[in-house]
């Protein structure tokens, strides 16, 4: 009766909350909130993320409020809206522990670390580069991190290509498009789970709609890499000797350990609940983990030997907190950790100071009022998708950080979308393409920042062989001009 009433209420504070905003007024609480996480980045750099982002999100929200005060907007309205965009999160925040905890269990498995066991394998000389956007790919999708996919294997075949007497620019352009493939395809993503939840979809729709301007880009990306690797001279081998013996040293590896994500697959493939699909993957995981690596199951809880509580302690801590898997190559170390469920509450913290902001802006009514300045400006889909495009590159250049390319545009842009009557993969694909991808192309950006700084080649010397990153911007803004596989949103009975 109570959520009827509350609704009841907000409904009627919609028809008379408004009448006097105007778009300057509505603009107010996004220029104090992009000028705010602007000065924040520059101070914090790469750590801005941890926490300090978040307040300023709050801060953004408290602008936002401010201005509702001087439109007779009341508090309570304001706080009803925060409730209700938190509540619609539900299912991406219970989604991103889930994600944490199978990460977790396919690290102990060895199912990770079989991935780029045989990854590494299809290296060869005459074709590296495209050898290395599929292994940085396959990894990237494995652990849902292209950070940490440059910051190991990446370093590797930067060193690799060097040795070949390939340019450093190429090599980490092919890391790069790679690393961002998998980054934004793998449901192990913070950012392929951001995405969705700041549009208003489902993950595993989101990551399907994604294939359809992201296959053709890695594709053109793959066929670039190969003529060009038939165009250069390469001397010498691609020796990956050492990493592939350490990590057939650590696991057990086989090729068993790829039932799980085969099974993970048919069950997204039947349309299975986002939820059970992971758990069910987590369990698997965990099972495989016990027959598979016993050593090391019984090894994270600081004993030599499997024991039925050994087991369940060790299993229990990689689903929920750090686990590190130790290995004799110093490169590797990084590779295989996994932060479990406790590594997602940093982006779950994100997206409910995200939803604060969002709530109170909803509740003033300035992202309606944006929404039909937008509408107004934006004649056509096309036009619609180029602000989408046009604001997440805005944001990665001015706030210096992908996230917040994918909050504040998600946000903004939601309700135009719906208006449209376009379904919010639209939006949450477009997101990926544009604010996800192109983070790593901006020098100052916390992602331009990290990456040329792990790979030691500047961004100005891989920006042009990037390709997978500025392609992709360039693929959904086309598909949108030709109207190609556009989704609607389906009336509700």
């Amino acid at each position: 009766m109570k959520d009827r009433e509350s609704k009841k209420f907000r409904q009627d504070e919609h028809i008379v909350e408004n009448r006097e905003l105007n778009i300057w007024e509505a603009l107010i609480p996004v220029f104090a909130l992009v000028g705010m996480l602007a000065y924040n980045v520059y101070v914090f750099g790469d750590d801005a993320i941890s926490g300090s982002n978040q307040f300023i999100l709050l801060l953004g929200g408290a602008v936002a409020a401010i201005v509702g005060f001087f439109n007779k907007v009341s508090y309570k309205q304001m706080l009803a809206e925060v409730a209700e965009n938190v509540k619609s999160t539900t299912g991406a925040l219970l989604i991103l522990l889930m994600v944490g905890a199978l990460a977790g269990t396919w690290l102990v498995s060895g199912i990770i670390p079989a991935m780029i066991y045989y990854g590494l394998q299809i290296l060869n000389p005459t074709i590296f580069l495209a050898a290395c956007v599929v292994i940085c790919a396959i990894i990237s999708v494995a652990t849902g991190s292209s950070w940490t996919t440059a910051a190991t294997v990446g370093i590797a075949l930067i060193g690799i290509g060097d040795a070949l007497g390939i340019s450093l620019g190429m090599t980490a352009g092919a890391v790069l498009s790679g690393a961002y493939f998998g980054d934004k395809m793998s449901p192990l993503s913070d950012t392929t789970n951001l995405a969705p939840a700041m549009a208003g979809g489902e993950l595993f729709d989101h990551i399907k709609y994604m294939t359809l301007t992201t296959i053709p880009t890695i594709v053109v990306t793959l066929v670039v890499f190969i003529i060009m690797g038939f165009a250069i001279d390469t001397s010498g081998s691609a020796d990956t000797a050492a990493i592939l013996a350490s990590i057939d040293a650590t696991f057990n590896i086989n090729g068993w350990l790829f039932l799980v994500p085969i099974v993970v697959i048919f069950l997204i493939v039947k349309k299975t609940p986002p939820l059970a699909a992971l758990l069910i993957g987590t369990l698997l995981g965990a099972v495989f983990a016990l027959l598979f690596q016993p050593g090391i199951v019984a090894g994270i809880t600081g004993v030599s030997e499997l024991t039925f509580e050994s087991g369940y302690k060790g299993i229990l801590k990689a689903i929920t907190t750090k686990t590190s898997i130790p290995t004799d190559n110093e490169a590797l170390n990084d590779l295989f950790s996994a932060k479990g469920m406790e590594g997602m509450l940093g982006t779950i913290w994100l997206i409910v100071c995200a939803m604060v902001f969002g709530g109170v802006m909803d509740g003033i009514g300035a992202l309606s009022r944006i929404t039909k300045a937008l509408l107004a400006m934006a004649k056509t889909t096309f036009g619609l998708f180029a602000s989408t495009v046009g604001s997440c590159l805005a944001l990665n250049v001015t706030a210096s950080d992908q996230y917040l390319a994918i909050v504040v545009p998600g946000k903004m842009f939601s309700k135009a979308y719906k208006d449209r009557g376009l379904a919010p993969e639209n939006l949450s694909r477009t997101l990926e393409d544009s604010g996800t991808v192109t983070s790593v192309l901006i020098p100052w950006n916390t992602c331009g920042a990290y990456h040329s700084g792990v790979l030691g080649v500047g961004v100005g010397e891989y920006f042009l062989y990037a390709i997978f990153n500025w392609l992709s911007p360039m693929m959904t803004l086309l598909f949108a001009a030709l109207q190609i596989k556009i989704k609607k949103l389906i009336p509700a009975e």
